[in-house]
């Protein structure tokens, strides 16, 4: 292949990953045709992407944006999935797919600049979510105002509660008008 040909497609994985900075890697080589277009199609729908690559392209490419060493991945047939929502959701798809296809196999990832082998894109897929983890930052922070809330709100309601037995009181004991 001429350099003339390897910049243009240096240039294209570059203008294709764009800014993406999360990566995994797998080998949908034995993949039938029917299999890895229904795969292909289901990824799309979630905003995912699947780029086969030419490793030696792959690892230039990772190398000039400096997002990391992904070169214990990139070793025989490679495909780049990338996109989602998160990495955690990515990897959680991949990880679903993986056991649904057995000729679908994880070969590693890149997450924040770090390589992950395909124990460590397993062990991703299984830690929550972004919306999980906000879910839960959310209700850590709103649970001691709501409590405190309620405590300060309870000497008024009891006060409310005795003003009205009170008051029924008085309803009760008021002596019957006279005609």
């Amino acid at each position: 292949m001429s350099k003339r040909i390897k910049a243009m497609m240096i240039d294209d994985l570059q203008k294709r990953i764009g800014t993406t900075r999360d990566f995994l890697v797998v080998d949908a080589s034995k993949l039938q045709g029917t299999a890895a277009n229904n795969l292909r199609v289901k990824l799309q729908k979630q905003n995912i992407r699947m780029l086969g690559v030419k490793n030696t392209l792959a690892a230039k490419v990772l190398a000039d944006l400096k997002l990391g060493d992904l070169s214990g991945a990139l070793s025989g047939p490679s495909t780049l999935v990338y996109g989602g929502s998160d990495v955690v959701a990515l990897s959680k798809e991949i990880t679903k797919s993986a056991k649904d296809l057995k000729d679908l196999k994880i070969k590693g990832g890149l997450v924040e600049g770090k390589g992950l082998d395909a124990s460590g894109v397993d062990a991703l897929s299984k830690s929550p979510s972004r919306e999980e983890l906000l879910s839960k930052i959310a209700g850590q922070i709103l649970g001691p105002a709501s409590h405190l809330a309620g405590l300060l709100g309870a000497p008024g309601s009891n006060l409310a509660g005795l003003v009205k037995t009170v008051s029924e009181r008085e309803e009760g004991a008021a002596p019957a008008p006279s005609a």
